[in-house]
């Protein structure tokens, strides 16, 4: 399609990412052509089955990109099959979110770009409505069994107060950042509500009521930086009469916000809670407005340095303890579900490079065990009730192999991080306290990251007969080191003497890990169709041995693996 002009914004969310480089044979700055040090270090996990610390929720069962036309093209319905298929076996319901669900523009994709078209206005301005491409979206997720989290934005050209700054055919291959026409407060409160209050009783008619009441609604995304260009003030008034428009068409929708950019967002969350509980309703009137579930976004801040990236985890996980300590201030909110809608290592999923070629392998998926179990840790300290810590990463259509975008998979193939949710999926049942010789404290994570030892851990589970455990390998720098010797002391089996069935799935340079099989086949530009099947094989989670036995005896059984710097090991015990 004809490309225009690309009109520039937001510069300083460029500045979230690595800086970025042009290049499509991206590799780490990781050595991992170099074998690790033979030697290890010992590590001792403890783990009782019988001591549980509540549920498992399952967070991780949450992703997103902004991509929304990229939903129904040949990889994003690939990927989106393979998300689909997280919910089966121990796993519950996957969704999915995406912004420009209501921008105005041709539905041509580009980077942190789409369009939907959903409303124009004729002559006379009276409303358009037309949910050709939303509709097309929505029914690529349920057609694979996910469902929609659906974000109610951005503004369109017809209602914004700023159209002359509009973006109008963006090119395919560079971003297009907010701070632009589509960020901009509506010139109509009341046509606003209308168009969602329209769209939500056109998903009411298509899907069914009781579907379209069972996804959740929440209104725009951060509004705190420059994809709101209103003030705060205004924002609220958006938010009232979303909310309104929605409930009004599916009354039992659930509906929420506010999206925040770094956690709490300076004040932000708190005053939006505020307006919540005890605010005047723009729409109505009355106390407050409805809030069925809360959402802020957390994000990591990595570095390169001296040749290497040195990943920010504390700065993600400051960001969820801040803003837990703002809900957990609201005794009304402090139980209303939360969702981290964007969790990740840093802010630009469209930016690539060889800086940022670490998405490509093992470090980005050892991040991701470590910091999502500490999500869980975070959540019980301040009593919140996390629902979910959104991934925001998918696939780029047409990129070059392996780019260091942050995404799940390239050109069809799965990257090493989509077989961390692979495990997940597998884990249910109750939490259960993990004792590690070779975890680095909650404490000194916040307050510094995980700089000096590496972080060896455990997420631990136990459903009926059957235990598993998540455990990880996980350094802040992106250099090598000596392997981990893991020792799990395992207690809380069945009496007497018996076998239990053990299998090991791994994510380690050998497994799970397609970017190491591309490298190993020269990083071509173009696979043939034998290196694409091989490249999807080694994409796929893999099991680091053969299922074997494991005897128990009063209770109690051990358990040696070897663990490589950033490896993953998902364990599954199951006994009769």
């Amino acid at each position: 399609m004809k490309r225009r002009r690309f009109l520039k914004g937001g510069a300083a969310i460029a500045a979230a990412v690595l800086t970025p480089a042009i290049g499509a044979k991206v590799r780490s700055a990781r050595a991992d052509d170099v074998p690790t040090a033979p030697s290890g270090f010992p590590v001792r996990i403890g783990i009782d089955a019988g001591a549980t610390v509540g549920e498992l929720h399952p967070i991780w069962r949450f992703f997103g990109y902004d991509e929304p036309n990229y939903t129904y093209m040949k990889d994003g319905k690939k990927l989106l099959s393979k998300l689909g298929k997280l919910s089966a076996a121990h796993a519950p319901q996957v969704y999915v979110r995406t912004h420009h669900l209501l921008t105005s523009g041709d539905g041509a994709p580009a980077l942190k770009w789409g369009s939907t078209n959903a409303y124009t206005e004729d002559a006379q301005g009276h409303p358009v409505y037309d949910w050709t491409i939303t509709d097309r979206i929505f029914d690529t997720y349920l057609q694979r069994g996910l469902k929609p989290y659906v974000q109610m934005g951005f503004m369109p050209e017809a209602l914004s107060t700023h159209p002359e700054n509009y973006p109008h055919d963006p090119p395919a291959d560079k971003p297009v950042f907010p701070g632009v026409g589509f960020s901009y407060p509506p010139k109509d409160y009341g046509k606003w509500g209308e168009l969602c209050f329209q769209w939500a009783r056109h998903c009411g008619q298509k899907y069914g009521m009781a579907e379209a009441e069972s996804w959740y609604w929440e209104v725009w995304n951060e509004p705190n930086i420059d994809y709101w260009k209103g003030t705060r003030a205004e924002f609220f008034r958006l938010y009232d009469h979303a909310v309104e428009g929605v409930r009004r068409a599916l009354p039992k929708a659930r509906v929420g916000g506010p999206e925040t950019a770094g956690g709490p967002g300076g004040s932000f969350l708190h005053d939006f809670l505020e307006h919540c509980a005890r605010g005047v309703n723009d729409v109505t009137g009355a106390t407050g407005a409805p809030l069925d579930f809360l959402s802020f976004h957390a994000k990591g801040s990595p570095q390169f340095v001296e040749g290497h990236v040195r990943m920010g985890i504390s700065h993600q996980l400051s960001d969820i303890e801040n803003a837990f300590t703002v809900v957990a201030s609201f005794p009304e909110f402090k139980d209303t579900p939360l969702v981290i809608g964007e969790s990740d290592p840093e802010g630009c999923a469209a930016c690539k490079g060889p800086q940022n070629g670490y998405r490509n392998g093992t470090m980005y998926s050892s991040y991701t065990a470590a910091s999502f179990a500490r999500k869980h840790e975070l959540a019980a300290r301040h009593g919140v009730n996390l629902l979910g810590a959104l991934t925001w990463a998918f696939e780029f259509e047409n990129q070059p192999y392996f780019a260091g975008f942050r995404v799940l998979s390239s050109n069809g193939i799965d990257h090493p991080v989509l077989n961390v949710f692979r495990m997940f999926a597998k884990m249910s049942g109750r939490r259960l306290a993990v004792e590690s010789s070779g975890a680095v404290a909650l404490e000194t994570i916040l307050k510094t990251g995980v700089r000096v030892q590496p972080d060896v851990s455990a997420l631990a589970a136990v459903d009926g007969k059957r235990l598993t455990v998540m455990a990880w390998h996980y350094h802040d720098d992106d250099v090598v080191g000596p392997d981990a010797l893991v020792d799990f002391d395992l207690r809380g089996l069945p009496q007497g003497k018996g076998q239990a069935r053990v299998r090991q799935y791994r994510i380690d340079a050998k497994h799970s890990n397609a970017y190491e099989q591309w490298k190993t086949l020269g990083s071509p530009e173009k696979p043939t169709p034998e290196q694409y099947a091989l490249l999807e094989k080694a994409g796929r989670l893999a099991l680091a041995e053969a299922p074997h036995s494991l005897a128990y005896e009063r209770g109690s059984a051990r358990l040696r693996i070897t663990l490589p710097r950033q490896a993953v090991s998902l364990i599954e015990i199951e006994w009769t």
